[in-house]
């Protein structure tokens, strides 16, 4: 064997086997079934959410999460959102309320509209999308209009914010998207 092909095994393809078919930008941060997991949706920057304070229409209405994380309510201000679930920020607003304000505030907390994702590289039509829900790797690839003919069709490179930075993974065509994440397809070497 060559010394060019042994150190591209040795550099790519050890590493992802040992990885079970993942590569990770931060190590031990991101896995392919943790990609996958149900675990409950983050609002983030770009969010617009229905925020319902039963009995108390004034109070009532769409707030977007702003590029600082927050919405900001009638009487209580600003509401940190940014890194939270709906029910957290449901909890969130409903102490800021009864402190001052309500009585046994009831709150519902719904994402009308969620962030947009973005896809990029070897795609028909590159750039930033509307997010559907339960939306697959797969299928963001279709609206972005296919892959060009160059395209690494197996698996592709998302890039997602959580709660310690950004992660990178190679995952499956199969896989959950989530609104904000950044899907790479990369091109073929051969």
């Amino acid at each position: 064997m060559s010394r060019v092909v042994m150190k591209f095994i040795a550099l790519f393809l050890l590493p992802m086997l040992a990885l079970g078919g993942c590569a990770t930008e931060r190590p031990g941060a991101l896995t392919t079934a943790s990609v996958s997991s149900d675990a409950p949706y983050l609002l983030g920057s770009g969010d617009r959410l229905r925020v319902t304070v039963f009995n108390q229409p004034s109070l009532s209405a769409s707030y977007s999460v702003d590029a600082s994380g927050v919405i900001t309510m009638p009487l209580i201000g600003p509401v940190e959102a940014q890194g939270r679930s709906t029910f957290e920020l449901e909890k969130a607003i409903g102490r800021r309320l009864a402190k001052d304000f309500l009585r046994n505030p009831n709150v519902s907390v719904e994402v009308e509209t969620y962030r947009p994702f973005f896809i990029f590289g070897e795609v028909t039509l590159a750039g930033q999308y509307p997010y559907v829900a339960g939306m697959t790797a797969e299928q963001a690839v279709a609206i972005a209009g296919g892959f060009s003919p160059r395209a690494r069709r197996g698996a592709i490179e998302l890039s997602r914010r959580d709660a310690k930075g950004v992660i990178r993974v190679t995952v499956p065509m199969t896989t959950l998207i989530r609104p904000g994440d950044t899907l790479i397809i990369k091109e073929r070497w051969f």
